[in-house]
C-alpha cells in the first residue's frame, strides 16, 4: 500500500518553487560558499541534502497520515450509512 500512497502523493503534491524562504536559503547558501573551503562547502551541501530529505520524509508522512485518516472516516461514514438504512426502511 505504501507504493500506491507514494504514487498518489507524487500525483497531487507539487513542490513550491520560488517561495521567499527558498530564495533566502539560496541567497544565504551562495553567500556562505564564497567564504568556505572546498571541504566545508561539501559539508554544507551534505547538510542541505539531509535537510531536504528530512523535509520530504515529513511531507510524505503527513500526506499518508492524512490520507489514512480520510480513508477511515470515509469507511466509518459508509458503514454508518449502511447501519442506518434498515431503520429507515421500517
Amino acid at each position: 500500500m505504501g507504493d500506491i500512497l507514494f504514487t498518489i502523493y507524487r500525483c497531487f503534491y507539487k513542490i513550491p518553487k520560488g517561495t521567499p524562504q527558498a530564495r533566502r536559503i539560496e541567497a544565504n547558501h551562495r553567500t556562505l560558499i564564497t567564504h568556505l573551503s572546498k571541504a566545508d562547502r561539501r559539508l554544507v551541501l551534505r547538510i542541505i541534502d539531509d535537510k531536504d530529505q528530512l523535509i520530504n520524509d515529513i511531507s510524505l508522512d503527513s500526506f499518508i497520515t492524512g490520507f489514512q485518516l480520510a480513508w477511515r472516516l470515509a469507511n466509518e461514514l459508509n458503514g454508518h450509512d449502511k447501519q442506518q438504512t434498515p431503520a429507515l426502511e421500517r
